[in-house]
């Protein structure tokens, strides 16, 4: 691959699992990044980790987001590209959700989302162009029990995508996303610690086992780097098989 130097990256939930997997790859090929997240010390741990910038805000929040990107533009390197990783799983049935739970569901995965763009793609349209990423999950493509808000938020993270691909499709600024099964994070630990549920959601994905954040990250460098330069408007299932392939 290509060095990224003199490139840099803003990463929303960049002190995660994924996030900072994907920071990683990306400070590896000489890029800067500009990690951003809620908790102080974890982003400033981080960022630290990748020599690169340590930037506290709430993902919800359009005027922090806003903020937070004017601060990496001020960061070393052309800005070129982002990403979202933030998120949340909420595994309860409609019935059983609350108003409450429900609007920080959509917060998390789809404001967030939102604000990225509506902050980050006209920065990127008036210089060289770049590309965003985004997550979206299995959820959203095949329907899963007790699943209703986390999809409904997901499903609204693709449909965002093919939108503002179509929006800036002529101006050099590209999104794309990655719907990934159950990934082995800290946020999925409440199945993953549970020998029984683990051995349920490795069951459910064809491949026979649940996925790496690395597995994540790798797929979203390639969408929002240059190396993917001639893809817009995709949503690339990386769920080991979960939510396209049938065994049985």
């Amino acid at each position: 691959m290509d060095s990224l130097d003199g490139q840099s990256y803003v990463i929303l939930g960049g002190s995660g699992a994924i996030g900072s997997a994907l920071g990683h790859r990306l400070a590896d090929r000489g890029a800067h990044v500009v990690v951003v997240g809620r908790t102080e010390a974890s982003v400033e741990e981080t960022a630290e980790e990748l020599g690169g910038t340590a930037v506290v805000a709430d993902a919800t929040d359009f005027d922090a987001v806003s903020e937070a990107v004017a601060q990496a533009e001020e960061a070393p390197g052309d800005l070129r590209g982002g990403a979202n990783c933030v998120g949340s799983i909420l595994l309860r049935p409609a019935r059983m959700t609350s108003r409450e739970d429900f609007d920080a569901t959509v917060g998390q995965n789809l404001a967030s989302a939102f604000a990225l763009v509506r902050s980050l793609a006209p920065i990127l349209a008036r210089g060289e162009g770049g590309g965003l990423g985004f997550v979206s999950s299995s959820a959203a493509r095949v329907g899963l029990p007790n699943h209703e808000a986390v999809a409904a938020a997901k499903a609204g993270v693709e449909g965002l995508v093919r939108a503002a691909a179509a929006s800036y499709a002529g101006r050099g600024v590209r999104f794309n996303a990655v719907a990934p099964g159950l990934v082995d994070t800290p946020m999925a630990s409440r199945i993953t610690s549970n020998e029984k549920s683990l051995e349920t959601s490795r069951a459910m994905h064809p491949v026979g086992r649940i996925g790496e954040p690395d597995e994540i990250a790798r797929v979203l460098e390639w969408l929002i780097t240059p190396d993917g330069g001639w893809v817009t408007g995709e949503v690339v299932g990386v769920d080991g098989g979960m939510a396209r392939v049938r065994t049985g």
